[in-house]
């Protein structure tokens, strides 16, 4: 077991690619459930799409597994589903981008890009409309019952 670990230590081996679960960056997650940045700078409800899309236009080396699962995610949707492994590392050790050293580093810019992705500023037009006639509706209900 120790010669196939061992086998695998070039950080450009798919293998050792860094993986980034959408849980990581939900602000809807407390830590327990496996956010792991702050929630002040996480995303609502990221999926696996938007980050391997983020991260491959900043120029990383990006790989998008689809079936695979956060093992702390209980609910089994399609949505949920989905994991990013990224490159993080070269042969000789030194990180592919020079601005992204770490791990966190590369979360903290997916949170922080994927609210300016094209499909996230389209979709939240169109909430807003939705929730200002929802309020709009309630209001209305509240009034009736006095």
């Amino acid at each position: 077991m120790a010669a196939a670990a061992g086998a695998a230590t070039s950080p450009a081996d798919k293998e050792r690619f860094i993986c980034i679960y959408p849980a990581y960056l939900n602000n809807k997650k407390t830590i327990a459930e496996g956010r792991r940045i702050p929630i002040d700078k996480a995303v609502e409800n990221p999926t696996s799409t938007e980050i391997q899309d983020v991260c491959a236009a900043v120029g990383f080396n990006v790989l998008l597994e689809k079936n695979k699962m956060y093992p702390r995610e209980w609910n089994r949707d399609v949505q949920y589903r989905g994991r990013v492994r990224i490159q993080l590392k070269q042969d000789d050790g030194n990180p592919c981008l020079p601005q992204f050293p770490t791990r966190k580093s590369v979360m903290l810019y997916a949170a922080e890009t994927i609210p300016k992705l094209k499909t996230r500023t389209q979709k939240m037009g169109g909430s807003d409309q939705s929730l200002q006639q929802g309020e709009g509706g309630k209001k209305g209900k509240g009034k009736k019952k006095k």
